[in-house]
């Protein structure tokens, strides 16, 4: 049985950058805080804290005083920089490129659309770590949709800007953004004055590359076994673009969530994961289907 590794996936370079950032600061010092999960693997996260990597909330960030935190990939509001400020923290800042810039995307439609009494409008998970730092660049104001019934929270007489969380799916940004526009266009018909909807997809191409790359190569394995925290957004959408493809995919946090059952008669096995997932532990889940070595009945 041929045991394949995705090339293409682990981690992106936000989640790469803010793990080595923890890392080379760790040969500094003993101890180290992070403001939550430095990434959305319990695995991952484990073997830093064995390293000195503390996660910490944000009740426990206002008590901490004169030390260092890590600011992971996924940002931060403006609140979280207040408070290091009055507490005398360090900030380690990891918040990914391309966050920082959506934040200020965000923030300069926020102020943009002030005068005109308009809406930000997130397509993203409510209370994800990102989401809460987007939404916090609109003083919290923003509305956060998730699904179609999120669109009843909307005024559509008034101007929408909508965005979209980094690590969502293009195909259900897009199907958002029409539902949107249907509403739109119902209300305009009803006689409702509408003033105007300004889509902006600020999906990250890293992320959402990956799902026709995905695609690909679900398709070339008789079983995929797809590696991810349970917690990852990210790794819930890239699963179901393996799921869609080929119904014989299976998600697991780690090897110990194996069933060898799944490998009966299977001549090849591909396994792949999420932006979120380090490659030693889809190299863990390889050498754990190898040694169990499946034989074909």
């Amino acid at each position: 049985m041929n045991v394949t590794i995705d090339q293409n996936s682990g981690y992106c370079f936000g989640v790469e950058f803010a793990i080595q950032m923890a890392e080379d600061e760790l040969e500094e010092v003993t101890e180290l805080y992070c403001l939550g999960d430095i990434v959305h693997n319990s695995m991952e996260v484990q073997r830093l804290y064995n390293k000195g990597l503390r996660i910490i909330d944000r009740d426990q960030l206002k008590e901490l005083r004169d030390c260092k935190v890590l600011i992971r990939a996924h940002g931060e509001p403006p609140e979280t920089y207040q408070t290091a400020l009055q507490n005398n923290l360090e900030l380690i800042d990891a918040s990914c490129p391309v966050v920082l810039k959506l934040q200020n995307r965000v923030k300069h439609a926020y102020d943009s659309n002030k005068a005109m009494n308009g809406q930000i409008v997130l397509y993203g998970q409510q209370g994800h770590a990102e989401v809460i730092g987007l939404a916090g660049q609109t003083g919290n104001e923003a509305i956060v949709i998730t699904t179609e019934e999120d669109l009843d929270q909307l005024d559509y007489s008034r101007p929408i800007t909508l965005f979209s969380q980094t690590t969502k799916s293009t195909k259900g940004f897009y199907h958002m953004k029409e539902l949107i526009e249907q509403r739109v266009a119902a209300a305009q018909a009803s006689g409702v004055q509408v003033e105007s909807l300004d889509a902006n997809d600020s999906i990250c191409r890293q992320v959402s590359n990956r799902e026709p790359q995905l695609e690909k190569f679900a398709a070339l394995h008789d079983v995929v076994i797809f590696v991810s925290g349970k917690k990852s957004s990210n790794g819930k959408a890239l699963y179901a673009v393996c799921q869609r493809v080929n119904p014989q995919s299976y998600f697991v946090e780690n090897a110990q969530e194996l069933d060898m059952d799944w490998f009966k008669n299977a001549g090849s096995v591909g396994i792949c994961g999420a932006t979120s997932t380090p490659m030693w532990l889809m190299q863990a889940v390889k050498d754990a289907i190898q040694a169990q070595e499946p034989v074909a009945v």
